[in-house]
């Protein structure tokens, strides 16, 4: 239930982050040269796919599958809406990406553990 509920926390954590207006969220220049907000969105979703996973214990690489679906379509809308809706903010391709991304890590590294782990459990 704890890993339950902190992945609704961290869902709605993301999602109020990334709909606070654009002129309230501090632009330090050298950040950008970086690429620091990639990183940024990268994170969180590599935390927010660590945190369904955990939520959700896949027994089977097709659980894993759709986790991370649900992930890369959570990061999608939320650019979709920072587009469309959220004031002062626009969305991003490579932000979507890097949500991607940071989905995609923390799925293969979840996953691969998870599913060495269900191999170790079947063959006692």
């Amino acid at each position: 239930m704890k890993e339950k509920l902190l992945f609704v926390f961290w869902t709605i954590l993301i999602f109020t982050l990334c709909s606070i207006p654009g002129k309230a969220i501090p632009n330090i220049s050298w950040l950008e040269l970086i690429s620091f907000d990639k990183f940024v969105h990268a994170t969180l979703f590599f935390i927010e796919q660590f945190l369904l996973m955990r939520a959700i214990q896949p027994k089977s690489g097709s659980q894993i599958l759709y986790a991370l679906v649900f992930c890369v379509l959570y990061g999608g809308a939320l650019e979709l809406m920072q587009y469309y809706i959220f004031p002062s903010r626009s969305g991003d391709w490579l932000d979507f990406v890097a949500n991607s991304f940071g989905a995609g890590a923390s799925a293969a590294y979840i996953g691969r553990k998870r599913i060495k782990k269900i191999r170790q459990e079947s063959r006692r």
